[in-house]
């Protein structure tokens, strides 16, 4: 199946609260693990590719990777930029073939925000095929490739922004800021996490039907965790997205939740677990095969108990 943009796949995610999982991809295992599991519980999915993804696999080898996935599978598939920063590399991934793309100038006083984001919409409009933009509003605290905020540079989205926002730029979704926050240390210790539904709710009332995106939503998986650390690994106060506050989120008008660090997570401790208990194994197959089976175990539990997304492909 060809790759899609992601308009029908966010109007049905509306209408059915539930949201599409986006994840992002570096390597080979890691897009097999994430589509296997959407595969076998019939669920639409996103792969997200950053701007130091893309970097570090190579543009035309990452694409090669997607294709062969596609080919692999009758499931929808988007291909999406993550936190591209500016109209040139928005526009190097459309012409590529990505077939959605996020703009982030949420860190840009709101007028250069439209700006730039709309001159990324009229291009990405006017490509064919469509391709769907992204873009943001608010910022959230945390660390996560290029994405470094402070929790003093943070902020929450203001409510009274997005309908200008949305209907000047012509984007298609929006990411926004209610509590969430990237990387796997999100909060300082001693803190619990608080998802703002006011913001939520109040954004959802003065943009009817449009799908709202929420980034830095891994929820550092416990299990894994204990895992990383039994073999050697270290990951002091990390704190992430009670899941059942993201459930809450995608049955509102979140239609797109990023999961990334907890896929790091789980390749990580396993890939330490497997070459704990085998020192003698030097073949990467061996130990990426349990790499690979870590992301599609945590793909199939986010889709069950976060996303609501199976037998909706």
């Amino acid at each position: 199946m060809p790759l899609v943009d992601s308009r029908e796949m966010f109007k049905k995610a509306y209408q059915n609260n539930y949201a599409i999982g986006a994840f992002n991809i570096n390597n080979m295992e890691q897009i097999q693990g994430i589509v296997d599991a959407c595969s076998e519980l019939n669920s639409p999915v996103i792969l997200q590719v950053s701007r130091g993804a893309r970097k570090y696999a190579k543009p035309s080898y990452l694409m090669k990777m997607v294709e062969a996935a596609c080919m692999d599978t009758n499931i929808p598939i988007v291909l999406h930029l993550d936190h591209g920063d500016s109209f040139e590399t928005c526009k190097a991934c459309i012409d590529d073939g990505f077939t959605s793309v996020m703009i982030d100038c949420s860190h840009l006083p709101l007028e250069e925000n439209i700006r730039i984001t709309k001159q990324v919409c009229e291009y990405a409009h006017n490509h064919v095929p469509y391709v769907c933009v992204e873009a943001e509003l608010g910022r959230l605290a945390g660390v996560e490739e290029h994405v470094n905020v402070s929790d003093e540079d943070s902020s929450y989205t203001n409510p009274d922004d997005v309908e200008r926002f949305v209907k000047a730029t012509g984007v298609d979704s929006l990411a926004i800021a209610i509590g969430t926050s990237h990387g796997a240390f999100k909060f300082k210790p001693g803190t619990k996490p608080q998802l703002r539904f006011d913001i939520l709710e109040e954004v959802e009332k003065r943009l009817p039907g449009f799908p709202i995106v929420l980034h830095g939503a891994s929820s550092v998986v416990p299990e894994y965790v204990k895992i990383l650390e039994e073999n050697g690994g270290v990951m002091p106060n990390a704190i992430g997205i009670p899941e059942d506050m993201l459930r809450e989120a995608a049955k509102h008008a979140v239609c797109k939740i990023n999961i990334d660090s907890d896929i790091r997570l789980a390749c990580t401790a396993m890939v330490r677990k497997h070459l704990n208990e085998h020192p003698e194994h030097f073949d990467p197959r061996q130990y990426l095969t349990d790499a690979r089976q870590a992301v599609h175990d945590m793909v199939a539990h986010k889709i069950k108990n976060v996303l609501g997304s199976e037998n909706q492909a």
